[in-house]
């Protein structure tokens, strides 16, 4: 599990990173905007702790742009600032979470540990689904121990519907996911990795479900 503390105080992120070891998280600190881009164009993050009061760019211009690169990263908002209009802006762009400073090192974990839960992300950094595993940062993914081949585009696709079990995911949403335009041609491309995805998945009784005029979806596993 790797997390992005993207924090201009140095100590208070030294001392988040180091609590957050505890709990078997690793962590990158970048103590400005522009770093935390850098760091996010680079690197592999399962959640980022986001510090609006960025210097060089500013945490809600980060989320900006974060949020069109990769919508379903789990961002959680730090601030000394306590207004609401910070709150609503932060939550309207985009974020998961959002907590002023100073926060307990036991709280921060747990939320963290809250929202990884509701992601189906693992502290060992695997997204599971029944018995669908996908490695995140291996980018292997298997069923039943069985490896399944996937493009890259069929990966982003299908780790963005699993991480959002339950719930509907746009094929708008998908599209920027998987890199591509928006036009029809694009739209398209999209139906037929879903297509692919299906076929590979079918043998293993995982279906991806259309939802017509809404996306697409992955429903719950009943356990009972």
């Amino acid at each position: 599990m790797h997390i992005l503390i993207a924090e201009d105080d140095l100590p208070l992120a030294e001392g988040y990173a180091q609590a957050l070891s505890h709990y078997g998280y690793q962590s990158t600190i970048a103590s400005d905007g522009e770093a935390a881009e850098a760091e996010l164009g680079v690197g592999s993050f399962d959640l980022v702790l986001l510090d609006i009061g960025l210097p060089k760019i500013d945490g809600l211009q980060v989320l900006s742009k974060l949020r069109k690169m990769n919508p379903e990263l789990l961002v959680l908002l730090l601030t000394a600032r306590d207004a609401e209009e910070d709150r609503i802006r932060g939550l309207d762009l985009g974020a998961d979470d959002y907590l002023v400073k100073p926060v307990p090192t036991g709280e921060l974990a747990a939320r963290i540990r809250a929202h990884l839960r509701r992601s189906k992300i693992g502290a060992n950094g695997q997204l599971v689904h029944g018995p669908l595993k996908m490695d995140l940062e291996a980018h292997r993914a298997t069923v039943n121990d069985v490896p399944i081949e996937l493009t890259k585009r069929e990966w982003l696709i299908l780790t963005t519907l699993v991480k959002n079990v339950g719930r509907v995911v746009s094929k708008q949403n998908l599209l920027q996911i998987a890199g591509s335009g928006e036009d029809q041609t694009s739209y398209n491309a999209v139906e037929v990795y879903m297509s692919r995805l299906r076929t590979k998945l079918e043998s293993f009784d995982l279906q991806i479900r259309t939802v017509r005029g809404f996306g697409y979806m992955v429903d719950e596993i009943n356990t009972h």
